[in-house]
């Protein structure tokens, strides 16, 4: 179970509520704002180590149009979720409340 936590069966994001929703309003987003969020997300790689990089690459590999999840079809984007799944707690909050801002102000603008 690499994407749930074995004791609870949840997901990795369900453990913070701004986590989660801010997957979950990517998950449905636009081609473009997946874009914007994937360079944002992807910038958070200065604050993981060197050897969690290698091992994300290792699971672009490993999930690339083979897996699940809603993201799994898109190399970058693996990248990018994973990138943010090995941040600390609160770089992961931060850049969920971060993304939901964005996503939001995005949203308004359409409207």
């Amino acid at each position: 179970m690499s994407e749930q936590n074995s004791k609870t069966g949840k997901r990795w994001y369900d453990r913070d509520p701004v986590l989660k929703e801010a997957l979950e309003l990517l998950r449905v987003a636009s081609d473009e704002k997946k874009e914007e969020a994937k360079d944002f997300m992807l910038t958070l790689q200065e604050n993981v180590a060197q050897d969690v990089i290698e091992r994300i690459y290792e699971m672009v590999t490993k999930y690339h149009g083979k897996g699940n999840r809603w993201y799994d079809n898109d190399p970058v984007m693996i990248k990018a979720v994973e990138v943010l799944r090995q941040a600390d707690p609160k770089t992961q909050r931060i850049a969920a409340l971060k993304l939901l801002l964005a996503l939001e102000r995005n949203d308004s603008k359409n409207d």
